[in-house]
């Protein structure tokens, strides 16, 4: 069985929103906790992160927006190890619609995640484009899926606890499971 660490966006996630209605039906799912969730720094949420993977090992990150791009950044500087990462609506922190107060996050390293990690988007997303989301799964070597038009995949795209989501996010989960016991 997985643990996994949510990792939500600016604002974090208010109680309709998938990942709340996740950790309130799953005790597998935990959140990590920065200081501040409406004026994030980019090196506090790291090491808000670095402590949830610390007290989690192997966990599957399970991050939106903003979370997403916390991981990129973490998975570059930190030594520390999970076992993937679910990366929702990867917003483009250069694009018009990036809240200011994020500002941090911008400049994104370059190169492939170490861990196995998929990047799932809407074809109406508009805080990261398809074709903007596509080029970072690429760029992390990440697999990628478009859930079709459902907006930001948040509260306002009406998902309720997103089942969809859900068993994506189990399906990875059981292929992390295989991989990691056929390398043993």
């Amino acid at each position: 069985m997985s643990a996994f660490i949510t990792i939500p966006g600016i604002d974090s996630s208010g109680t309709d929103h998938w990942q709340s209605r996740w950790e309130a039906s799953d005790l597998a799912f935990a959140r990590f906790q920065p200081t501040t969730w409406d004026a994030p720094r980019l090196d506090d949420w790291m090491d808000a992160l670095e402590r949830a993977v610390a007290g989690t090992p192997g966990a599957v990150l399970v991050a939106h927006s903003l979370g997403c791009l916390l991981v990129a950044h973490w998975a570059n500087r930190s030594e520390s190890e999970v076992a993937g990462a679910f990366l929702v609506s990867v917003p483009n922190p250069d694009a018009p619609a990036f809240p200011e107060q994020a500002s941090t996050f911008r400049g994104l390293p370059d190169g492939f995640l170490p861990f196995p990690a998929l990047v799932i988007s809407s074809s109406t997303d508009p805080y990261g484009s398809l074709d903007y989301q596509q080029s970072m799964a690429t760029r992390w070597g990440a697999g990628h899926i478009d859930i079709g038009d459902h907006g930001h995949i948040n509260e306002a795209s009406s998902l309720g606890a997103w089942q969809q989501g859900r068993d994506l996010l189990t399906a990875f989960a059981v292929g992390l499971h295989r991989t990691t016991r056929h390398e043993r």
